[in-house]
This record gives C-alpha cells, structure tokens and sequence, in this order.
C-alpha cells in the first residue's frame, strides 16, 4: 500500500469514527453547555476531539513498535481520565496523577529515565504538564484547537524531514490528518461538535511528546517556541488573573482569544486563523532565523507578542465604558 493510499484510509477511518462517536454522544447526551468560561451560547457535542486518540490508535496498528505502544498508553492514560472528566467531573488530584503516569510513559519512550539528573527530570515534569494544561485552557472557540495544531504540527513536521529526523513521520502526518477532520466538524459558524478536554488534552499530549523527542535529539530548547503564541496567552493571562486576585483554577474569560471573540465580537473562525497564522510566522521565523541570530530570535519574537497581548487592556476598558454608557 503506498502512502498517498495508506493516508486516505486513515482520513476515511478517521471520518468513519468521529460520526460513530457522534451517534454515542447523542445516545448518551454527551454534550457541551455553556458556562461562564464558554465564548459560545449553544448546545452541542462534546468530545469530538476523541478523533486524536483514534488517530494514535491507527499508528499503534498500522506501526507497531515498543515505542509507539509506550505512546499509545501514554495518550490512552490522558485522554481517559479526560473523557471520563467531560462525562461526569474529576477531581484535580485524579487528573493530574493521570497526567503524571502519562508523562512517565514519555519519559520512558524517549529515554529520560536513567539519562538525566532527578531535578532535571521534575523540572520536566512540571513544564511539559504545564504546557498540557495550558494548551487545554486555550480551547474554547470554533477552530483553535485544530488549527493551531496544525501550525505547530507542520512546524515539527519540516523540522523533521528537512533538518533532523528524530520521529517517524506518520506520528506527525496522523494527528494532522485527524486535525482536518475535526477541522471539518469544528470549523463553522455553529461547530458540530467541540473538542472536549479528552481532545485538547490528547492532541496536547501528542505534540509535548514529540517537542520532548526533538528537543532531546538536538539538546536545545528553542523549539519551545513552536508553542510561543499559546504561552505568551496563557502565562501572560495567568499573571494578569493572579493581579486581579482570582483564583486561577477557576473558569474564567480573560485570555486574549476570548477578550477579541467576546469583547469585540470578532468572528471565531477569524480569531483562531489569526492564532495559526501568528504561530506559522514565529515558528518560521525560528527555523530560519535561529541559524543566525540565535536565542535573540526567540527574545524578540517574546517581547514582540507580549506587546500585541497589552492591546486587550483598551479593549476591556472600552468595554467597561460602552457597558457604564448604557
């Protein structure tokens, strides 16, 4: 089978499966309402971001190897914990053992254990945990989730075919191949579907592991910028809500992507196009820039965005003062 055709069978395998899923979710009302953190005011199936643990499913089949079954169980560990989480709630305590024993199961396949200092190792922990978690808190408008990870997972994807191999590269054209999917679902005015935490979480999941296998074939971390838009957001918006006094695991609507989808009431699909596109730019800019320019590359590209993410404070002002008008 060639592997245009093997492709094909995956996207239609893919399909077959997310409108499987549909008909359960509609069985067992599987849905998503909306709530004071939701920048939607509809009803739909939650979820549907199951498509990327279906995907890992595929590669674990279609290669089968020590390692993508250590993945496999990784991404199995961290999307249950997280579907059962959509269904019925979990605590944080459960969730987060899970993403430890997930993350273990990275760590082994990627040979952190025994190669590194223990602190070393719980600095690993607790920045690629961080990076799962965050990623989950950036979903929350129509088409984010998949095209965002979509940039990042193309940004990988050229790193490895034309820089330095240190993955299979179906373990990158699968999750983007499941991204179109969803992307199809997702992608509209009124979504079919949402990804859920059990999506999020997973995809997020799938890229920390192959951010992990990168950073540690070519011993430098400047590949975390492939993530830079997603952290600048939330780190940036964690800080603003630790100024404000909230607590910061509560559900709130303060990210930047809410402030210009809520605020300013800009279309969804605009919002989450911006969000690939600055992405795509700044993981461009590192792949061609970092040869010459080094870490100043990854400092500019910081401050530069940190700027950008200031704006949202006129917005909300603005905002407060049509609401005191009124």
């Amino acid at each position: 089978m060639g592997a245009i055709t093997t492709y094909l069978v995956v996207l239609v395998l893919l399909l077959a499966a997310e409108l499987f899923y549909f008909r359960i979710a509609d069985r067992f009302n599987i849905i998503d309402k909306p709530n004071e953190r939701s920048s939607h005011n509809y009803i739909t199936i939650r979820g549907g971001g199951i498509i990327w643990w279906v995907a890992a499913l595929l590669f674990l089949m279609f290669h089968f190897s020590s390692s993508s079954l250590w993945f496999f169980a990784g991404i199995t560990l961290i999307a249950g914990v997280s579907f059962m989480d959509d269904v019925r709630g979990l605590g944080q305590k459960v969730r987060l053992l899970f993403h430890l024993l997930a993350m273990s199961c990275a760590f082994y396949l990627a040979g952190v254990f025994g190669s590194y200092p223990w602190w070393a190792i719980v600095m690993g922990y607790i920045v690629f945990i961080g990076i799962v978690n965050a990623y989950n808190f950036m979903d929350g408008i129509n088409g984010i989730t998949e095209l965002y990870s979509i940039a990042v997972l193309a940004s990988l994807q050229y790193v490895n075919l034309s820089y330095c191999n240190f993955v299979h590269p179906d373990l990158i054209w699968y999750p983007m191949i499941a991204s179109v999917v969803f992307l199809f679902f997702n992608f509209r005015k009124r979504a079919r579907c949402f990804a859920g935490d059990v999506g999020s979480v997973a995809i997020a999941f799938w890229i920390v592991t192959l951010l992990l296998l990168l950073i540690l074939k070519t011993e430098n971390l400047i590949w975390l910028g492939f993530l830079m838009v997603y952290g600048v957001d939330a780190v940036m918006t964690i800080l603003h809500r630790i100024w404000l006094k909230q607590n910061i695991m509560e559900a709130h609507r303060l990210h930047f992507y809410q402030i210009l989808a809520n605020e300013k009431r800009m279309p969804h699909r605009l919002v989450s196009l911006i969000y690939f596109t600055m992405q795509l730019l700044c993981s461009a800019l590192i792949i061609l820039l970092y040869p010459v320019m080094g870490w100043w590359i990854f400092v500019i590209l910081l401050l530069v965005l940190m700027g950008l993410y200031m704006i949202k404070f006129p917005m909300m002002n603005a905002k407060k003062s049509v609401t005191y008008a009124d």
